[in-house]
Formats: structure tokens, C-alpha cells, sequence
């Protein structure tokens, strides 16, 4: 264990000086929690009746208003409007499609919020709220509620790094970690710097691309300040989710010394073509952020409408592959529970 003195989680310089939101905060309480409404938005009333009124009480939809304003308005198959969008589609039974944890986190708990899959690694679970609903995601059925490691004050989640003297990096995920505070955010890393065997810091968000105001000055001070080499990996699946603001938001990141990745997952209707891939590894990168992974679909109840098969996936990505510069094609892998890291495919 490390000592309780390394352990402290006293409030940090960082908080707020008052109690009114941050402009991302306020932002991100407006957002479109309405089906109806989005569809309204968008010119596709028409829509109304593949609304899943079961899908959406048992994941809401949730998706920030400058995210809606990069959706092609009239287009029914845009593919911004079909990764947020609950559809009947989302109620159908489908074989192979049951489980509520197809990545084996529950096997991987090694405390409350705490995951250790892969060597060397720990992945904290900090959060369960998120700016956008993605209908794909895997951690849809998560037990956020009794497994995130802020609730637990952060503290048997440090202690049980602190005590693996084999843990180099931790994984800050979600949910998304960047939708705390980022005092809280101060909070957890303070603490963590009293663990002489970490060496780096890898930071799991999806905010600054569907929320980029919550790139502020606060956020870039704390990143600034970190002692270890801090990798943010974002999630952007379509061109399209790149604007000026999101370039914006990643150029401040990347002036705090921060190196910038992008995972996508290949989505059916979105990027399941190799033009669609192509366009999203040039545009990540001429916003200064690498293609990483580009992941098959986890197999969770309620997403199998999103699958691209794995035959199909792979001709997709050797077309890539012979379309841009080497350094624009993702790895395409899958996360297969037990396993010791990413499966290549």
C-alpha cells in the first residue's frame, strides 16, 4: 500500500472560485435530450415513427446542440444522426447479440471503478456520464452506479495502484473522464502523484469532439501541469464530426504537450465504406490527431444493426490501406474478453 500521506484528496487549486457552471457545463445541461426534438431540428418529422420510445427510456438520448448543428439537416442517413438516434432496430432480439458485458469488465474488476485487463495497465472507470449517447456504446449496460472510482472518493482505486508496483499507466475512462470537474479531474491526479511507478497517463474521451468548449483554460492548465507523458485518445467516427471548434480544442491540447490519437468504431451506415475511412483518418490528421484503432463492434445487446462483418471489415481496411499513407490507417481490432490485449484482425 502507499502511504496515507501520498493518498490525499484534499480540494485542488484548481476549483472554481464560485459555484456558477462553466460555459461547458451549461452547454452540456442543454443539450437535446428529446428524440422528437432532434428530429425536428433537423427537418426529419418524417422520422418520428423509427423512434424506440423502450430504446430510449432504457439509454436516453443525449447529444450537445453543436454537435446536432455538424448533422445535415434533411438527410435521413446522416451519419452523425444515426450514432445518437434510438431506433426500434435497438429492441430486436438478435443471436450473438445478448450479452450486457461482451468486453469482460465485470471478470476485470479489481476494485470499485478499477480494471486490470492488460499488463502493465489499470483502467479507471472515473465516471459513468458522458456528453453524448452513443447507441453503440458497450458500456451501455454498465453498473455505473456501484462502479465508478469517484464515487468511492478515488480512494481504493489509488490504494490498489499504489500497491502493484507492476502498474506503469493508468487509464482515465468512462463513461468520460471529462465530464468531471476538472478540480475533481486535480483531485484524482494528485493523488496519483505519489505513486513513484507510474510512468504515464492515458486519458479516454469523446467531450472535446462533441463538446470541444470543455477544452478551457482550466483543463489546458491541468494537462499542462501533469508529471508523466499524457495521451489523450479521442473518439471521432466520421469526418464530419471535425469543425473549426473541434480543430481549435485540439490544437490547445496538443500546446500542453499532450499526444492526440483517434479510435474509431467501424459502424454500419457511418463509416463502413472505404471513402468514409479514408476522409475520417485525413481529416483527424489535419486536425493533428493520429488514426490509433479502429475497433470492431462489442457485441452488446442492442447494437447489432451497427455490425459490419469481420470479412467485410478486413477488405475495407486492406483497400485503406492501399489508398492513404501508411500513418493514416488505424489497427483494426477487436476486444475479446480475457485476452491480453487488442486482437488484431
Amino acid at each position: 500500500m502507499i502511504p496515507a500521506a501520498t493518498v490525499s484528496l484534499h480540494a485542488s487549486p484548481l476549483s472554481p472560485p464560485s459555484s456558477q457552471p462553466a460555459r461547458w457545463q451549461q452547454l452540456w445541461r442543454e443539450a437535446v435530450r428529446d428524440p422528437r426534438e432532434l428530429l425536428s431540428m433537423l427537418g426529419l418529422e418524417a422520422l418520428s415513427g423509427r423512434i424506440s420510445e423502450a430504446a430510449a427510456a432504457q439509454f436516453p438520448l443525449r447529444v450537445p446542440r453543436g454537435f446536432v448543428a455538424r448533422m445535415r439537416k434533411g438527410d435521413a442517413h446522416d451519419p452523425l444522426l444515426r450514432q445518437v438516434l434510438p431506433l426500434d432496430d435497438e429492441m430486436r432480439t438478435v443471436a450473438g447479440f445478448d450479452s450486457l458485458d461482451a468486453v469482460g469488465d465485470a471478470g476485470a474488476r479489481a476494485g470499485i471503478g478499477l480494471l486490470r485487463k492488460y499488463r502493465g495497465r489499470a483502467l479507471l472507470v472515473a465516471t459513468g456520464s458522458c456528453a453524448v449517447n452513443c447507441r453503440y456504446c458497450f458500456r451501455r449496460h454498465f453498473p455505473y452506479a456501484e462502479e465508478t472510482a469517484a464515487r468511492a472518493g478515488w480512494r481504493e482505486a489509488v490504494e490498489s495502484i499504489g500497491a502493484d508496483a507492476s502498474i506503469e499507466e493508468v487509464i482515465l475512462s468512462g463513461g468520460d473522464p471529462l465530464s468531471l470537474a476538472t478540480s475533481k479531474l486535480a483531485e484524482l491526479t494528485e493523488a496519483l502523484k505519489g505513486i513513484p511507478h507510474l510512468k504515464r497517463l492515458r486519458i479516454h474521451t469523446r467531450l472535446p469532439v462533441v463538446l470541444p468548449e470543455r477544452v478551457d483554460a482550466g483543463l489546458l492548465q491541468w494537462l499542462a501541469r501533469l508529471p508523466w507523458p499524457v495521451a489523450v485518445v479521442l473518439h471521432a467516427n466520421h469526418a464530419n464530426e471535425f469543425d473549426a471548434r473541434v480543430d481549435a480544442a485540439m490544437a490547445d491540447l496538443r500546446g500542453t504537450g499532450a499526444q492526440l490519437l483517434n479510435q474509431a468504431v467501424l459502424l454500419r451506415g457511418v463509416n463502413d465504406s472505404v471513402q468514409a475511412l479514408a476522409e475520417l483518418g485525413e481529416r483527424s490528421f489535419a486536425a493533428g490527431v493520429l488514426p490509433y484503432y479502429l475497433h470492431q463492434l462489442d457485441r452488446v445487446a442492442g447494437v447489432a444493426h451497427f455490425e459490419v462483418p469481420d470479412h467485410e471489415a478486413k477488405k475495407l481496411h486492406a483497400a485503406l490501406a492501399a489508398r492513404v499513407s501508411g500513418y493514416l490507417v488505424p489497427r483494426l481490432v477487436r476486444e475479446v474478453a480475457g485476452d491480453t490485449g487488442k486482437r488484431p484482425l
